[in-house]
């Protein structure tokens, strides 16, 4: 039996099945083994992991832990309530965006390689090429957030590090937007997002790269890029205070286990703060060479219950109803059995969103595809509801390739 444990209950003889720091580093070589030490135990406390999984069946037990099904159903009732609150409405059509969003990603995704290539040859960042970019990207999210949010699930592994900083600053200047900051300080936080990896031009790619566990020293030189990056963008004419902030200390964690400051609760900014939500977010959600990405909305819940130690709790809840309790892109089951994606919100119940039907589990088989309000009941071309997300992996689908309909 799997149990979910605060690690203030950890003892010798537990067996770890999960230590749950998906976002993290953690000084083990394994995820699941048999706590033999009391050092071990030090361990997973001094680097800020505050609950994990056990297995009750090969070692010690905690009698009133719950388990892992019933603290997900306590995390589930919660996310509900959250999705209840209302979004912005979209302004175009996804259809009508879609395309203009691609170019701008791409044009997005090629300046940050200039940027880092620049970088690493030790000239400054050119902020006028910085900002249209960040201005498109900014348009694109006004006019229908979707399309961006959307594309942002599409990383490859080689051009992740170009394509995560644009995730990022999509994902922060949304989330300025829904909770309704002015234009100056979205624009502001949409530059920091976008450079705020600028220090790992100064990370050698093997390192960047590497598919197995980095060594003590290597990861070292990766905690350094936020203070690289900040010395970086300081030497770079017309560059602001915000995304200076943003670069230094979007690792940093509300419980002071984050680096490079170790900044507690009250001397994170607040922009900060929302950068660290959003990094981590889409950092979880990508493939890389040394782990497979979670679905969104599984990310989504997981931030939820970090939240409460290493994240702002409001904040997170906020970024929840921001891209949605099931994000563009998601593949989610239907009561009727059929697979879908999801490819808009409702702007007054984010647990009925668009979405767009493409494959029916009951016959194994591709279907039409059509686009389904669930929002609307029968008659209106609604009448399902969401059963729960799926991984693409184990239905061996690609929803994204049905975003859009012909």
């Amino acid at each position: 039996m799997l149990k979910k444990v605060d690690s203030s209950q950890l003892h010798v003889g537990m067996f770890i099945h999960d230590l749950d720091c998906g976002w993290m580093e953690h000084p083990f070589v394994r995820n699941r083994f048999v706590l033999s030490t009391e050092d071990e135990i030090r361990k997973i406390m001094v680097v800020g992991i505050r609950s994990v999984t056990i297995d009750c069946t090969r070692g010690l037990d905690v009698s009133d832990a719950p388990t892992v099904a019933e603290a997900e159903a306590a995390t589930e009732a919660e996310v509900a309530a959250i999705a209840a609150k209302p979004v912005a409405p979209l302004r175009t059509t996804l259809a009508e965006e879609f395309d203009r969003a691609v170019a701008i990603r791409r044009q997005a995704a090629d300046l940050v390689k200039t940027v880092m290539q620049d970088a690493r040859l030790g000239k400054a960042v050119e902020m006028d090429k910085v900002s249209p970019v960040v201005e498109n990207i900014t348009a694109s999210i006004l006019r229908n957030a979707s399309a961006l949010l959307g594309l942002s699930a599409i990383k490859t592994k080689d051009d992740y590090t170009f394509l995560h900083s644009v995730s990022v600053c999509t994902l922060l200047v949304a989330f300025c937007r829904s909770r309704k900051l002015d234009a100056a300080t979205t624009y502001q936080v949409g530059i920091g997002g976008l450079l705020h990896d600028t220090g790992k031009a100064r990370v050698p790619d093997a390192i960047l790269n590497k598919p197995g566990r980095l060594t003590d020293e290597e990861f070292e030189i990766v905690r350094r890029h936020p203070r690289d990056g900040y010395d970086i963008l300081r030497r770079s004419s017309g560059i602001g205070p915000i995304p200076l902030d943003i670069t230094l200390h979007h690792h940093e964690r509300r419980d002071g286990t984050g680096y490079p400051d170790r900044q507690g609760e009250q001397d994170i900014s607040e922009l900060a703060q929302m950068a660290a939500i959003v990094d981590v977010y889409d950092a979880i959600t990508a493939d890389r060479c040394y782990h497979k990405g979670m679905p969104a909305a599984e990310a989504l819940r997981k931030m939820y219950e970090w939240s409460k130690f290493h994240f702002n709790p409001a904040l997170t809840q906020e970024f929840m109803r921001c891209v949605g309790i099931y994000p563009v892109g998601t593949l989610v089951l239907l009561e009727s059995g059929r697979l879908a994606v999801v490819v808009e919100p409702h702007e007054s119940s984010l647990l009925t969103p668009k979405v767009n039907v493409f494959y029916s589990t009951k016959s194994q088989t591709y279907i039409k595809p059509e686009t389904v309000d669930l929002a609307r009941g029968v008659g209106f071309g609604g009448a399902d509801k969401i059963v729960r997300h799926e991984s693409p992996d184990k239905w061996q689908v690609d929803p994204l390739r049905f975003m859009q309909l012909a």
